[in-house]
């Protein structure tokens, strides 16, 4: 079959379509928050086979970018810092005597932000030994750290490499220059190279790069370019995001103020580029294990909190506004600064909003998640749910693959690669009816 990347001609409209959960966000209240303290509480035996992870927030960064919808601070002096820190530290402590996390240890961990690397060597340090006074990651099959390339030194990514990081992810974007300005990104391109430069050197098991296609400015011949220059590098990781106009991002604002049309590539342009960009890292040796996402095959393909994420592992989420997913409970934390911090220093979980999952939600949540692999394992679902996914999602798989989206062969669903480059967009029709039409944030 043909691949049509024409299928949604649509100019890109300020709203999100990047899929990270389900039920919707927007269904969280905070009436469920002691709920979700009652499964911190209960006994951790059903839980001792289940995977852990930790997520550790840090919201701060040198400049907001406009496509930007993180619960991010770029006006933070040093003593607000340090108190934040001390703020996610005592949060740590607030967990750690959790009947529901007693005796268990993390599989993966993962700095994001914002910038965790905005932090300096000395605060890294400081954050990371309190964490081990009480938790400890020797054993984490995956440290991930996200890293803006701007604010790395050398001797920087050596403490990150010392407090167990193995794999660091560069948020790099694209190479030029004028369009990394435009879209409000803090560094530039000499800085990437001298940053990867640095990686290599001090030894990192896994360097993954981050690229947004079709961000405000770009060309067909910047993207080929971005392309090139990445390729050149050779990371082990390969992310590719579509560019994207949430709500709360400061070119939404300035489309609401009357700027006119989103300055931002179609989405057919955008499904047409990472399409391109797939199909080079393919002939150079990679391969496509997501959406999003090509791998070197060996050693360093691996990407435990994805997949550990996206298989129901529980997963904390500390710092302003994180996300958590713990014994079939989705909740965050407060978003607002002061709020976080004020309710640590009394001594409580800062947490804002909670659901409870049922067990058909959390399977649905499992096969989009895993839809996004472009593969699913039918058996994976019979066991561990007793469910035919083929008869419970049967209207869905149906229309797709009418549509050329996706095959079912036998044990396991299978994305074409027009399914897989707007899987985001597929995913709703497998939520169950009264929230297909709901907001989802």
């Amino acid at each position: 079959m043909e691949l049509d990347l024409h299928r949604n001609e649509t100019e890109t409209e300020v709203g999100s379509y990047f899929v990270a959960n389900y039920p919707p966000f927007s269904l969280w209240t905070p009436d469920q928050v002691a709920a979700a303290e009652a499964a911190l509480d209960a006994p951790c035996a059903d839980r001792a086979t289940t995977p852990l992870g930790l997520y550790l927030h840090i919201p701060f960064c040198r400049t907001r970018c406009k496509f930007c919808y993180f619960r991010v601070y770029t006006d933070k002096n040093s003593k607000q810092v340090e108190d934040y820190l001390d703020a996610l530290c005592r949060e740590v402590e607030l967990y750690a005597d959790r009947p529901g996390l007693a005796g268990r240890s993390f599989e993966f961990v993962y700095f994001g932000g914002g910038t965790p690397s905005f932090l300096s060597s000395a605060q890294l340090e400081r954050l990371v030994g309190s964490i081990s006074r009480r938790w400890r990651w020797d054993d984490a099959r995956e440290v991930t750290f996200e890293c803006e390339p701007g604010t790395l030194k050398k001797s920087k990514l050596e403490t990150i490499k010392q407090i167990g990081t193995t794999r660091l992810s560069l948020g790099v974007e694209h190479f030029n220059d004028e369009i990394l300005q435009l879209n409000g990104r803090a560094h530039k391109s000499p800085e990437i190279l001298q940053a990867y430069q640095w990686a290599r050197e001090v030894g990192f098991d896994q360097i993954n790069v981050d690229l947004i296609a079709g961000m405000m400015g770009d060309t067909e011949d910047g993207w080929r370019d971005t392309v090139d220059k990445t390729l050149a590098l050779d990371p082990d990781c390969v992310t590719i995001y579509q560019m994207e106009v949430p709500h709360n991002s400061l070119i939404a604002q300035a489309a609401r103020g009357g700027a006119g049309q989103v300055p931002v590539a179609s989405w057919a342009t955008k499904r047409a580029w990472v399409d391109e960009a797939f199909s080079r890292f393919e002939d150079a040796g990679y391969v496509v294990s997501s959406g999003y996402t090509l791998v070197k095959p060996g050693e360093r393909s691996s990407f435990v909190y994805r997949d550990s994420v996206w298989h129901g592992a529980d997963m904390i989420g500390m710092g302003v506004a994180s996300f958590s997913h713990f014994a079939g409970m989705h909740y965050q934390n407060l978003d607002q600064w002061s709020d976080y911090i004020d309710t640590i220093r009394d001594g409580r979980l800062p947490i804002a909003r909670a659901l409870p999952a049922t067990e058909q939600q959390l399977l649905i949540r499992e096969l989009i998640l895993q839809l996004k692999l472009g593969r699913v394992d039918l058996s994976y679902f019979r066991g561990k749910f007793g469910v035919e996914v083929r008869d419970e999602s049967a209207e869905a798989l149906d229309r797709l693959s009418d549509e050329g989206m996706l095959t079912i062969d036998k044990d396991e669903i299978r994305l074409t690669r027009a399914g897989l480059l707007r899987v985001d967009a597929l995913l709703p029709g497998f939520f169950e009816p009264q929230h297909r039409g709901v907001r989802y944030t």
